[in-house]
């Protein structure tokens, strides 16, 4: 986790920021989703904002440090602290050698904590700890890290409180910040194809390398390609126009990442690791019937159809991403 090179994140980011207008109220029946698991993992451990202000500073490394303990003597980061001083695994250290240690706000991690939580806590918004800090693939936060944490935008005015009424999650989040943090070397549940919610504690296995291909999730008319649009904005996947109810199939085999109605544009929201960076998002479901960490194969119904989120009709919001960057998901598709 000590690489600060994040694939597209301007795109990103703009992705980020400009989330759509809510539409006109459509109707309770449009906003409501059926849920096998009723709350995401991130709602299940309460973070509480009690960063520690360390100031910079240098150490003289002494007999028997490790760099974690030297975060530890210090407050900082020890992912930080080796960034900072360009050191490498396996991070030995020599005594007499001085290490700088950069000053700033560090989130001490506690089990079961995830990224999401832990940026709605300080009204931060996650891909910029995720930046701050170097974080990369599989994004699986330890008990005892020490998160630094960005400072607001310069000229951000409002309260804490005030930016976490507004904070908002995307799909990257989900993808990056949705697994809870573990203990040091502590076992994966393997996944189950029957679903059973996890433990909220519990991170999920990965799965194996991707070398299948990608089937359509349903068929109909596209509603709107991928890339920009005519109204300007950039559409992450395709839209595929399906009344209420049609069954939605996972396009390959894999292990749901995320399953709720969390990320407000999607409304129903499945996302599937497919192993290899490979994954799939499946939004604006009227129904969900996977959970986090169920193993499903390609070609297996993983809800219905819907308007839910910022959909004005009924549809599904299909996207492929690849080490987290969008791909046309007409080029990985067979003919239709």
């Amino acid at each position: 986790m000590l690489t600060g090179c994040i694939p597209q994140r301007a795109e990103r980011d703009a992705a980020a920021i400009a989330v759509p207008t809510p539409p006109p109220d459509l109707g309770a029946d449009a906003t409501t989703v059926r849920l096998a698991e009723p709350e995401p993992v991130w709602t299940a451990q309460q973070v509480v904002a009690n960063a520690r202000t360390v100031p910079a500073s240098n150490y003289v490394v002494r007999a028997g440090d490790t760099l974690r303990g030297v975060g530890n003597r210090t407050g900082a980061g020890s992912e930080i602290i080796a960034k900072a001083n360009g050191l490498s695994p396996p991070y030995a250290l020599r005594v007499g050698q001085t290490l700088r240690i950069p000053g700033g706000r560090y989130h001490l991690v506690a089990e079961g904590e995830t990224g999401i939580a832990i940026a709605a806590a300080y009204a931060v918004p996650w891909r910029r700890i995720v930046e701050a800090n170097g974080l990369e693939e599989p994004y699986v936060l330890r008990r005892g890290q020490r998160l630094l944490l960005p400072d607001a935008p310069t000229g951000d005015a409002r309260s804490l409180e005030q930016r976490a009424a507004a904070f908002r999650i995307d799909i990257d989040d989900v993808l990056t910040g949705g697994q809870p943090a573990a203990r040091d070397n502590a076992p994966v549940v393997a996944a189950s194809t029957k679903p059973r919610p996890l433990p909220s504690n519990a991170p999920i296995a990965q799965p194996s390398g991707f070398a299948g291909s990608f089937a359509w999730p349903l068929h109909g008319t596209i509603l709107s390609r991928f890339g920009p649009g005519q109204s300007g904005s950039k559409n992450n996947g395709i839209d595929i126009s399906a009344p209420v109810g049609t069954p939605i199939r996972a396009s390959a085999d894999g292990v749901v990442a995320y399953a709720g109605d969390k990320v407000a544009v999607f409304g129903g929201l499945v996302l599937i690791n497919h192993g290899s960076g490979w994954v799939s998002a499946y939004g604006h479901a009227s129904r969900v019937d996977v959970v986090r960490g169920q193993k499903v194969s390609k070609g297996q119904v993983i809800g219905l159809t819907g308007d839910t989120g910022y959909a004005s009709k009924p549809k599904l919001h299909f996207e492929l991403r690849k080490d987290r960057a969008p791909v046309d998901p007409l080029g990985k598709l067979p003919p239709a």
